[in-house]
């Protein structure tokens, strides 16, 4: 079972991921890749052979997603991949643009050139990812990037928000990723939009920074291409 946990370090020893930990992360990947859709139940004997693991360490791993809003579970029916209304992703997208840009305009230009350091090594993820087709990894990478950007506002509060809603961006960010795949880009143009984004950050323009942010977006929608129109955060002109 393929994972990209990273050991624990306890008492100054390297410590192995348990087994809850490692389904915790294969399922986790396997649902932002889409391999299991949004509203499909999560078979538990087809899951313990896939993965390898028996039923208590899977039952485990669901509560951990479940805790992630990843999935949800009903009485007595099981446990099922979460899904977004488009209310849902209205919401999302809108506070995310919100966040974003209010941490573009206070942190750039950017005040020290380790602040950028995460969001470049996010990217380096991302395009290893690519080029790998591994679309779960991706969406973390991606998230991983964009939240790295919030930090160069070095606003605890709007980290702490931006932090707050997670998962839900996650969900999202998975949504947008395999729909802009099969209508508008690969994976490879995927990542190097993020690229364009880091470099006008990195430039210092502000004004230019915040207008690719702007439309960065634009495609960020959950099921089908006319729902971008729907969903998609509107620019906000600067003077």
């Amino acid at each position: 079972m393929e994972s990209t946990a990273v050991p624990a370090i306890q008492a100054g020893r390297l410590e192995a991921p348990t087994l809850v930990v490692l389904a915790a992360n294969a399922l986790r990947k396997k649902i932002l890749a889409g391999e299991l859709e949004p509203g499909e139940r999560l078979l538990e004997e087809r899951l313990t052979e896939e993965l390898a693991i028996s039923r208590p360490p899977l039952r485990e791993a669901l509560r951990v997603l479940e805790s992630e809003g990843l999935v949800h579970t009903r009485p007595r029916r099981g446990s099922f991949v979460a899904t977004l209304t488009e209310e849902d992703v209205y919401e999302i997208l809108t506070l995310r643009s919100t966040l974003e840009r209010m941490a573009f305009e206070l942190g750039i230009p950017v005040k020290s050139a380790d602040l950028l350091e995460p969001a470049r090594q996010a990217l380096i993820e991302m395009d290893r990812c690519a080029r790998e087709q591994d679309r779960g990894a991706l969406v973390l990478a991606g998230y991983a990037f964009h939240s790295s950007l919030i930090r160069i506002a070095e606003h605890r509060r709007l980290e702490e928000i931006y932090a707050s809603v997670q998962q839900q961006l996650l969900v999202c960010m998975s949504r947008n990723l395999i729909t802009r795949e099969r209508f508008f880009e690969d994976l490879e143009e995927h990542v190097a939009r993020h690229h364009q984004l880091f470099e006008l950050v990195e430039s210092g323009d502000v004004d230019a920074a915040l207008a690719e942010l702007a439309v960065h977006g634009e495609r960020s929608f959950e099921s089908d291409p006319t729902a971008a129109q729907k969903h998609r955060p509107q620019p906000t002109r600067t003077e």
